[in-house]
């Protein structure tokens, strides 16, 4: 379909900053460049002030996933994790859509989207202790914790992304990269 929009998948570690770098693209994304959609995240786990998702029980994620409410998901640190399935209704309107996602999804995403794309987020494994440490959500003694550092440890990089941000310095910085990247899909 000529006019479909573009799927970009954000991928990294936890506190790599994927969530910020999507707020912080939209917030300086030009006026006149064609906006993104960003849809929001089901998860099985409690609101929390750091990440802006819909939280579910595993219950009603069960019921949504039976209904054909997601596109894609995974299951990772004990939860489970989807994508709304309106997120190809976006596409098929021609409007580009940001999605943060595992990278467990890409070889179906791949599959089902082949001219998607994968931007990684990369930071130091030391940056994202520090930030998994301060966004609070579990404590350094918490299993999810320590999985969420070992899995930084096993994944610095990803070598099959189509980009590849530094998101270790200002929000700012690697914002401006993804924004010029970004611009060249129109």
């Amino acid at each position: 379909m000529e006019n479909r929009g573009q799927l970009f998948l954000i991928v990294g570690n936890s506190g790599s900053g994927k969530d910020a770098l999507i707020q912080e693209v939209l917030d300086m994304w030009p006026k006149d460049k064609k906006p993104f959609r960003i849809p929001k995240r089901y998860i099985t786990r409690s609101p929390h002030r750091t990440e802006p998702f819909i939280s579910v029980t595993p219950e009603e994620f069960k019921k949504l996933n039976e209904e054909g409410k997601f596109c894609l998901t995974w299951h990772t640190y004990d939860l489970d994790y989807g994508i709304p399935a309106e997120i190809v209704t976006w596409l098929n309107k021609g409007e580009h859509t940001m999605v943060n996602v595992s990278r467990e999804v890409i070889p179906e995403v791949r599959k089902k989207i082949p001219e998607a794309k994968v931007i990684y987020v990369n930071v130091p494994v030391e940056v994202s202790v520090k930030r998994i440490k301060g966004r609070g959500r579990e404590f350094e003694n918490d299993p999810v914790f320590r999985e969420r550092v070992k899995r930084a440890f096993q994944h610095k990089d990803l070598p099959h992304a189509d980009f590849v941000i530094d998101n270790s310095g200002p929000l700012k910085m690697g914002a401006k990269k993804l924004c010029q990247y970004l611009q060249q899909f129109g």
